[in-house]
């Protein structure tokens, strides 16, 4: 999780827009960052997404209709979103959400190239329960 920066704009701001699944996030700088669900589950802050170290990140695939069913605060410096996918362990920072908002076209291009490479996608993978039926 990236540090504390005294520097960063705290939020004036936060909204989640279910319909679009959108976290709106405006800063005391004037700054307002759309951060789409997916976006945020994909560069969740935890160790789960992120691993312990460098190298060790994991894909995260299947997230495009993820939604964000809860939003706890930590402290006065971070959100703890609680995911659809049963995701709830990425305590994102205010100077955390503010990096993901400036770098978001970077680091979502970034997320798109990887999941090529992989032959991945971001279609949900459907559960046993989802598939059709055979007879």
């Amino acid at each position: 999780m990236a540090g504390l920066d005294k520097n960063t704009p705290q939020p004036t701001e936060i909204k989640l827009h279910q319909k679009s699944r959108v976290m709106e996030i405006a800063f005391g700088d004037g700054r307002r960052f759309h951060l789409p669900y997916e976006f945020l589950r994909v560069y969740s802050p935890s160790a789960e997404v992120r691993g312990h170290g460098h190298g060790q990140e994991v894909l995260q695939v299947g997230k495009q209709n993820v939604e964000i069913t809860g939003i706890e605060p930590v402290g006065s410096y971070a959100v703890q979103p609680i995911f659809s996918d049963g995701h709830d362990t990425g305590i994102f920072s205010w100077d955390y959400l503010y990096e993901l908002g400036q770098n978001q076209d970077t680091l979502w291009e970034r997320y798109l190239e990887n999941m090529a490479k992989a032959g991945a996608s971001r279609e949900p993978i459907p559960s046993f329960d989802d598939r059709p039926k055979t007879k």
